[in-house]
Order: structure tokens, then sequence, then C-alpha cells
């Protein structure tokens, strides 16, 4: 497998960091160019330290959305702080990102999901939400509110219910909030799901995770158990604070993308169960 990729993800310098807006600018002008008056999807990926499962991702999600000529780009937000992992802020980060660069409807996709049966679409969802994922086919997790994995909004759907919330820190729970979020906006009356497909949990999807390599961050934390199981009112997509340290353009095995190195910001008050030595 031919891999190229920018081998140093920590900050560049401002001499490498003016040098790939430049490159980044004119990747975006081209792809503007040749894609105007379509539908642009946005995929967006939270990422830290999943390298390989990334060099398997990108060209066979670049191949599987070409096959259905769908114009796409591929977001890969990688957190790049001391925190712990945040999938839903990178999610609501990676809005911001796909609003830059003008795409009108986004995917939020688990890097190690592989979607295997060409008749998952990834077209434009329309009115209402698209949950690529569906728990009727998913290999691991099947309950009707689960909307984790891979779902598809519009830019305005996601806006329209404040993105999702930033207090979960660690593994867990944020699908299950934003699914409340999204019923709620009364976005669940319509949301779609694969039905009557040719395949079934065990060949829909690759899932492409060795928990033995990759263990998932668990732990509940202070008073993370508790907060964790309210309803979050009050954080969303309009107060996740964060600095964006690089936009990187890079290819993999033909696959463009652009790695976002993305700084999240954490309120020690309200969620001190960011670190893991959390002051009790």
């Amino acid at each position: 497998m031919v891999v190229v990729v920018l081998a140093n993800l920590d900050l560049p310098s401002q001499e490498e960091a003016n040098s790939r807006d430049v490159q980044q600018r004119r990747v975006d002008e081209a792809f503007d160019a040749k894609n105007a008056d379509q539908h642009v999807l946005c995929v967006l990926v939270p990422y830290r330290d999943r390298l390989e499962e990334l060099q398997v991702f990108a060209p066979h999600l670049k191949r599987f959305l070409d096959a259905q000529s769908v114009v796409h780009r591929l977001i890969v937000l990688n957190q790049s702080d001391q925190y712990r992992f945040n999938r839903a802020s990178l999610i609501n980060v990676g809005w911001f990102e796909a609003r830059r660069v003008g795409c009108d409807y986004m995917c939020m996709h688990d890097v190690d999901l592989l979607p295997l049966n060409p008749q998952l679409d990834y077209g434009f969802p329309g009115d209402g939400p698209y949950h690529v994922a569906s728990p009727e086919y998913h290999p691991r997790y099947n309950y009707t509110k689960f909307i984790g994995g891979i779902l598809i909004l519009t830019m305005t759907q996601y806006e329209q219910v404040d993105g999702m919330s930033n207090k979960y820190w660690g593994w867990g729970l944020e699908d299950d909030e934003f699914y409340l979020r999204l019923r709620d906006a009364d976005l669940t009356a319509k949301l779609r799901r694969p039905t009557n497909l040719t395949t079934n949990r065990k060949n829909t999807f690759k899932h492409n995770h060795d928990k033995s390599v990759r263990k998932r961050d668990s732990a509940r934390v202070g008073n993370q158990r508790e907060l964790s199981r309210r309803r979050d009112r009050i954080s969303g997509l309009k107060t996740v604070r964060y600095e964006v340290l690089a936009r990187i353009p890079m290819t993999i095995d033909n696959a463009p993308l652009t790695m976002v190195n993305v700084k999240l910001e954490c309120d020690l008050e309200w969620t001190p169960y960011c670190l893991f030595d959390a002051p009790q």
C-alpha cells in the first residue's frame, strides 16, 4: 500500500503554516471551480492517534463515494491537546470547517466503520437526517435510538439543533444526547435509515477496530457519571471553544483529505473530567 502523509503533525513553524495555508487555498479554489452548483458533502472524522485506521478508511471511502458520484471533501479533525478525547466537540469544529469550504451537507463518520454495501446512500439527505449506520445493520449496536457511526445531515439541520453537547469527554453517550436534540427539533420524525438491503449485520459494514490495541476511554472521572446523564441545554455548536493549529492537505493512496489539528478548550469548573487527574 502506497501512503503519502505528512509525518509530523505537531505545530508547524510560521513559514510552514503560511505555505500550507497557501496550498490549502489553492486546493479549495480548484475544488470550488470544479464543483460549482452541486451538492457537496463534507465527511467529518473525529480523530486522534488512529493512523493505521485512517490509512484504510480514506482510500476506501473515496472509492465508495466516487462510485456513487458523490462530490465530497474529507476533513479529519485531529484533537491536538492534553485533554481526553471529545468526539462531539470535534464534530462541532468540523461544522465550521465544512461551512468554511462551502459544503451544504455533512456526514459524521467514525474512522473505524467502513461501508461495504453499495446500496448505502451518501447522497443529499433532503428534509431529514439519514442514518447510514442503521441499528438494523450496524455490526455492534442495535437499539432504536442509536444514531452513531455514520449520520448524514444538512448543514442547516445541524445548526438548527445547535450541534452536539461539549460535555462528553472520553467515550460514549454523546450520540444518545444528540438524538434528543433531533427529537426536540422534530427531526427524528423525518429520520430515514436504509432498509431492505441485500446484506445483514455481518457484512453491511466492516468494523476496523482492534480493541486490544486501541482501548476505549470509558473511565468516569469525578462527577462525570452524574453530569453525563443530565440533559445539556447549555453547550453546543455556538459555545464550542477551540483553536485551529494547522490545516494540512495530504493524500493517502490517491484519497485527498485535510487534516485539521484542533486544540480544544475545557471549562474545568464545569467539566473537570476532561483531564484524568480531575480535581475533586
